[in-house]
């Protein structure tokens, strides 16, 4: 079982940015693939960004070029940078980590983290 903890989220006015943090207590955490995914309340979750074990990284259309995600293999931490932000931007943002092992995809959720764009 791996237990994720998103942070970073709060207030933030239309063009500022935030740095969200995704902490893995995964032994392993370099084995894992990371995406981060965002929802607002009543809606779809919606897929963000993603970065697997080598650290590739893959974005959703519209948001390539404002958002990076990063990992640091060393720290057990995934990184959302966020830039330019807008307020169709607010949503709850959570991490997830996944793995096929054994023949079996592991998938862990955190409890995400609230950001609100707004002036």
């Amino acid at each position: 079982q791996v237990h994720l903890v998103e942070s970073g989220g709060g207030l933030v006015q239309p063009g500022g940015s935030l740095r969200l943090s995704c902490a893995a207590n995964a032994s392993d955490f370099s084995t894992y693939a990371f995406e981060w995914y965002r929802q607002v309340s009543g809606d779809q979750r919606e897929w963000v960004a993603s970065i697997v074990s080598r650290g590739s990284t893959n974005y959703e259309d519209a948001l390539r070029g404002r958002f990076t995600i990063s990992r640091d293999n060393a720290k057990n931490l995934v990184y959302l940078e966020m830039n330019a932000l807008k307020p169709e931007d607010t949503a709850r943002y959570y991490c997830n980590a996944q793995r096929l092992r054994n023949g079996e995809n592991e998938k862990y959720w955190g409890q995400g983290t609230q950001v609100t764009v707004s002036s």
